[in-house]
């Protein structure tokens, strides 16, 4: 296999269009990506990984071009039928997305790995790049809110992110260890970059960086690690980045997304209409229009992402 130039640290529909766009930059089987799984869960008797679909669908070009996640041309007879019958409907699974989950589910039963399986389906979709699970240990993300302690699924989709957040913890974060896949991803004599993508900091990585194994990984690496803001104008591009943030006491600008990484940075890239708060950083901050609308955008962010981090190294 290449040897990996560019790892990516992602979680859902914003990691996934800057996935994208080095996608479409880098060589073939150069793009490595950790991909956040404190989303997974399990539902219907079946192991869901929304953001690792998320990013395979996108590469595949099979992602829906309007919302990011599940797939275009969708069909939804079994969500019709499970609610003739009464069944729980408010997690949505397409037709052709639930042969997914069926068949990670029918898998991991038989004892393989999370990050065999999504190599598997990766090499199905005809996608040349190493999309990785943050760990094949169980790490679940849970949402201390004001109506009590939720799992991440209860709040994001069921309850609409709508109760008041107070707090988050990662169960088995403490404990979950690095595959040898993404061990091999950090260690590549090829890498260029370590870039964090501009998912919920919060939400999607922290969970990678509650494991102690990763944040050390990316605390000792040998190249620079940079991340894309993922506010813009004190607002998310998308998602409830903004009102977690607010409900947490945080101010909402791109200062506070690089105080939260902290000492795990060497460069910030920093959206054009926050281009009055570049001095405001203590690690260099790029400038650019951030936007990710157009297969074309995330290709521009994704070099702009690449350009920094090359003129941090030694």
């Amino acid at each position: 296999m290449t040897a990996i130039r560019v790892l990516a640290i992602s979680g859902g529909v914003g990691g996934a269009k800057l996935l994208r766009g080095f996608y479409r930059i880098l060589p073939p089987g150069t793009l490595a990506a950790l991909i956040n799984t404190g989303d997974d869960f399990e539902h219907l008797g079946l192991h869901i990984s929304p953001d690792i679909d998320t990013a395979l669908y996108t590469l595949a070009g099979l992602a829906h071009p309007e919302q990011g996640w599940g797939r275009a041309d969708e069909t939804w007879n079994f969500m019709a039928a499970l609610e003739s019958i009464g069944g729980e409907t408010w997690f949505r699974l397409g037709d052709a997305d639930l042969a997914l989950h069926v068949e990670r589910t029918r898998r991991l039963r038989a004892g393989e790995t999370l990050t065999s399986i999504t190599r598997h389906f990766a090499e199905r979709f005809g996608i040349a790049a190493n999309i990785l699970p943050m760990s094949d240990d169980r790490v679940a993300t849970r949402v201390i809110t004001d109506e009590g302690e939720l799992a991440f699924q209860d709040y994001f989709v069921r309850r609409r992110c709508a109760p008041r957040v107070r707090a988050l913890r990662f169960d088995g974060a403490s404990s979950a260890r690095l595959s040898d896949a993404a061990r091999a991803a950090f260690a590549s004599g090829e890498l260029e970059a370590i870039v964090i993508a501009p998912s919920n900091p919060w939400l999607s990585i922290d969970p990678l960086l509650a494991i102690p194994a990763l944040r050390e990984a990316l605390r000792s690496a040998t190249v620079p690690v940079v991340a894309v803001t993922p506010i813009i104008a004190g607002k998310a591009v998308k998602g409830p980045t903004a009102k977690i943030m607010a409900e947490l006491g945080i101010d909402v600008s791109p200062i506070s997304v690089a105080e939260h990484y902290g000492d795990l940075l060497d460069g910030f890239m920093l959206d054009s209409r926050d281009a009055g708060d570049a001095d405001c950083f203590s690690i260099p901050a790029d400038i650019a229009d951030t936007l990710m609308n157009t297969p074309d955008d995330s290709a521009r962010v994704a070099e702009s992402a690449i350009n920094l981090a090359l003129r941090k190294r030694p």
